[in-house]
Formats: C-alpha cells, sequence, structure tokens
C-alpha cells in the first residue's frame, strides 16, 4: 500500500493541490525575529513544508519566553540556546525535508539585502521599529513581499507588503515613533493565543502568495483587540504615496543609516547603545514609570538609573541601566552588544 504524502491534507485543498504545495516546497521564506511571532510562525510554515527557511534572531531562549515562544524548552533555557539555533533544530525534527538556515546576527543594514539575496518572501517577527522599517526598505529595494505583525499586550496588527503593488509601511506611518514612546512586551506584556491568531494571519497570507493566489491576499491593514473580541480592517489599496520616499521615491533612508553602534566599554564589564535616531526629546518620566514593574528605577541629573529584576548578566550579577536623555543606554553587567541590544529593545523600546 502506498504511504500517503506528509502534505496529503493540504493538497487536497482546491486552493491549494498539488501544483500549489510544489510551489510551497520550491519557496525560500525568511522569518525574521523567532520570538512569540517568529515561533508561531516557524513551526507552521515547516508544517506546511516551505523548501527553505531562512531564521534570523540575535536573542538567546529565557524563562519567560516559553509562555509564548512555542518552539523552545527548558531545555534551550538551561544552555542558553540562540533562538535562531533551537528554533532551526526544531525545524528539522519536525520535517527533516526543510532546509532550514540559522543565523544569529542582529538584523541591520549592514546584512538585510545579503540575508534577502534568494528569498521569496519575508515574514516580520521583528520586536521593535527601527528594524520593521529597515526590513520595509530592503524589501521595497528587492522586490520581496514582506508579512507585518506585531502583537502587545492583548491587541495586534498584521499589513501584507507587495512591492510595486501595495502601499508600503512608510506609505501608511512615514516614519516610527520616537525611542522610548511606545510600550513593549516586557512593559506591557503579551497574550499567547493574540500571537497565535496574528502569526497565523501572517502565514496564511504567505501561502496565497507562495502559490500564486494573488487575488485572494487580504490586502488591508488589520487591527485586533483580542480580550475585548474586536476586528478592524483598513482598506489601504489606495494609500499607496508616489511621494513615499521609499516605494514612490526610492531613497531607503533607514536601509542607508548607518547601524545604531553597540559598543562594549573597557574594563567597565557594560555596553553602551546609542539608537540609529536620537530621540530629540526622550521621555524618561514615562520610560520609568512603565520600568517600576521590572526593577528599581529612578532619574537623577537628567538620566534613568536602575537595575532589572531577575536579569543577569555573564557574572551572574543583575544588570544594571541607565538611559540618557538622548535615548543613549549604558547596561551594566553584560559585555556582549547582541545581548544589550536585545535589552535595549525590550525594556526601552523604540
Amino acid at each position: 500500500m502506498a504511504q500517503i504524502p506528509r502534505h496529503h491534507r493540504q493538497i487536497l485543498l482546491p486552493e491549494i493541490g498539488a501544483s500549489g504545495q510544489a510551489a510551497i516546497q520550491k519557496a525560500h521564506v525568511m522569518v525574521v525575529g523567532c520570538g512569540a511571532l517568529g515561533s508561531f510562525a516557524i513551526d507552521q510554515l515547516a508544517r506546511a513544508g516551505v523548501g527553505t527557511l531562512t531564521l534570523v534572531d540575535r536573542d538567546i531562549v529565557e524563562a519567560t519566553n516559553l509562555q509564548r515562544q512555542t518552539l523552545f524548552t527548558m531545555a534551550d533555557v538551561e544552555c542558553a540556546r540562540p533562538k535562531a539555533d533551537a528554533a532551526a533544530a526544531r525545524v528539522r525534527a519536525i520535517d527533516p525535508g526543510v532546509t532550514v538556515h540559522a543565523v544569529v546576527e542582529h538584523f541591520d543594514s549592514e546584512n538585510a539585502l545579503e540575508l534577502l539575496r534568494g528569498v521569496d518572501l519575508v515574514i516580520d517577527g521583528l520586536d521593535n521599529f527601527p528594524s520593521r522599517y529597515l526590513l520595509n526598505d530592503a524589501c521595497v529595494q528587492s522586490g520581496v513581499p514582506w508579512v507585518h505583525g506585531g502583537v502587545i499586550g492583548t491587541e495586534g496588527t498584521s499589513l501584507v507588503v507587495l512591492p510595486g503593488t501595495t502601499p508600503c509601511l512608510r506609505c501608511l506611518f512615514p516614519d516610527p515613533p520616537a525611542p522610548g514612546t511606545t510600550p513593549t512586551c516586557d512593559t506591557s506584556g503579551v497574550l499567547a493565543p493574540a500571537v497565535a491568531i496574528v502569526a497565523s494571519h501572517q502565514v496564511l497570507q504567505a501561502l496565497k502568495i507562495l502559490v500564486g493566489a494573488s487575488a485572494a491576499v487580504d490586502t488591508t491593514l488589520v487591527s485586533w483587540d483580542f480580550w475585548n473580541e474586536r476586528q478592524t480592517r483598513v482598506d489601504v489599496r489606495a494609500s499607496r504615496d508616489s511621494a513615499c520616499p521609499c516605494c514612490g521615491l526610492g531613497r531607503f533612508d533607514h536601509l542607508d543609516a548607518p547601524a545604531g553602534s553597540a559598543t562594549v566599554l573597557c574594563g567597565r564589564g557594560a555596553v553602551q547603545i546609542v539608537p540609529a535616531s536620537k530621540a530629540g526629546r526622550f521621555d524618561l518620566h514615562g520610560l520609568c514609570d512603565r520600568l517600576q514593574t521590572h526593577g528599581r528605577f529612578e532619574i537623577d541629573s537628567g538620566r534613568l538609573r536602575g537595575v532589572l529584576d531577575s536579569v543577569l548578566g555573564e557574572s551572574g550579577d543583575e544588570v544594571e541601566l541607565t538611559v540618557f536623555d538622548d535615548g543613549r543606554a549604558i547596561l551594566a553587567g553584560t559585555t556582549d552588544p547582541d545581548r544589550a541590544r536585545a535589552l535595549y529593545d525590550r525594556y526601552v523600546g523604540h
């Protein structure tokens, strides 16, 4: 008796069929950010039979990730395994036939275009706005579709960007919010079912694109308030802007800008983070209020300073965070630039 193909139930769908499944298996999808959204999306993409996955993330697995990041286990936490490596191992366990590349790097202007080479589609699993605007620039310049997703608290959003066809991120939101002005998952929490729904929406649109079902792709800006069971859709097709700096004028400001620096401070056991765009007026008081549930923080002499509870550096000591009024920060207790960047994005935000 012949063995039923692994993707038999998917091939039965008339919307996909054998030809669609073949297209999925030939596809190369990159997931940038292997945390909450990325974790759900990677799992579904692997099970759908996407032939090649490139997984990009700079961070390591921590115990607080396990509430919503479904690819990881305590074994990954105990060995501080990089998320990209842990996710790749899980993909290989799900389907050894999937070619998977783990990239344990910070996604920035120096590597974005190279990472996109040969990629058919990108899933956004990022946790900060500068990286999303950079991704938008890189995908528009490269002509690669990408599917945005974001979840904070119990709310989420998703948007498909088809370069040359739909509005890009900058058509709708010309500039990212200033550093420190928006909540993050680490300051406002995140509901795991909300992550699962947004990531599923992202993967659904990705599969439609990969099988060539362009007419079925959701081209609205979708917003959810999951706790109150509300969904909002905004038709943005008419919002494609010929004066958009990115997709209209071909000016890739975020891609061309130098990456924000992370410098190890010699002899101090600390890393200085300088964001790529400094805030003109950084709201230290608002940030101090948000951080009170994460440590002991106070403002003195124009700087915010405190210790992040339960965040340990390489020596086992708690990490101390100092933020200046221009958005610059020093994280003492770690000498790992990628770790410091990740902590900055979590607790200071963009």
